[in-house]
């Protein structure tokens, strides 16, 4: 199956009331779980590198090439996506690099200057052919999106939208990053009017600490994209961790990375089940 895009795999999502699942991509271990997951639930899936990783990594090049290959040669259509970039020559070595879509993370700045700071991203990317997510939450807010209390106004949402011309936006309704806990409380009636109001589809970012149900419900008030990371490194960590607990001779990496691979599979196969109800 070829590379698709990110853009038809949230595009479908929106228009049929399911969620596409975005899942962080950390070693290629990650990267062919969420393949094999995707194929046992029977959906496509998105693939996502975040900065964080890049660095992790020394450079997007290595990650990007393996997890492009993983992509083109799954069962299912799968897309690869730049996840969080805040600096703008990263956003020009993924397109560079052939990755058709980026989320450009300007939201830890006041309104007004992440407006101009998108607009210009987006501007170059939509010249390459490249689809654009960005972030939009507390106005001044110096924690962006997920500061404690941040909520996105619609009318906000809209200009900004409008403004800067971006594909989708991730929006502030109660997540955070990296909760261990799936205790999450969002703001439905806030998603309904941003659905509402905002011309373009919505994604949820953080959403490892949002419940099953939560997460159904989201996507029940218009969330069309969901980015998950932590709840697969819990599912990976966990893997590896009973594996070596259980073999404490245990040398080779591929048992116990085989291991933290076969759960991770398992539970994005069980995201994109609930995903799609």
């Amino acid at each position: 199956m070829t590379l698709t895009s990110t853009a038809e795999i949230v595009g479908d999502a929106a228009r049929a009331g399911t969620g596409a699942g975005a899942f962080n991509v950390i070693t290629i271990e990650h990267a062919e779980a969420i393949a094999r997951g995707a194929d046992a639930a029977g959906r496509k899936a998105i693939l996502q590198i975040s900065e964080n990783a890049v660095r992790y990594h020394g450079g997007l090049a290595p990650i990007a090439a393996a997890t492009l290959a993983v992509a083109r040669a799954a069962a299912l259509p799968m897309s690869v996506h730049l996840d969080h970039a805040t600096e703008p020559a990263l956003v020009v070595e993924a397109i560079d690099l052939g990755i058709g879509s980026v989320m450009f993370d300007a939201s830890a700045l006041e309104y007004t200057a992440n407006l101009v700071a998108t607009a210009a991203i987006v501007a170059q990317c939509h010249d390459a052919g490249v689809w654009v997510e960005a972030e939009l939450g507390e106005v001044g807010g110096k924690d962006g999106v997920h500061a404690p209390g941040a909520r996105t106004d619609p009318g906000e949402a809209r200009a900004f939208v409008e403004r800067t011309g971006v594909d989708a936006l991730a929006v502030a309704v109660g997540t955070s990053h990296a909760m261990l806990t799936r205790d999450a409380v969002l703001d439905l009636d806030l998603i309904r009017a941003l659905r509402e109001t905002v011309p373009v589809p919505l994604v949820l970012h953080g959403s490892s600490g949002v419940p099953d149900d939560g997460l159904r419900r989201a996507v029940a008030r218009g969330i069309a994209k969901v980015n998950i990371g932590t709840q697969l490194n819990k599912a990976f960590t966990t893997a590896a961790r009973d594996y070596l607990g259980a073999d404490p001779k245990a040398v080779d990496p591929r048992t116990y990375l085989g291991a933290a691979r076969t759960a991770v599979a398992a539970e994005v196969a069980r995201l994109l089940t609930v995903l799609g109800t």
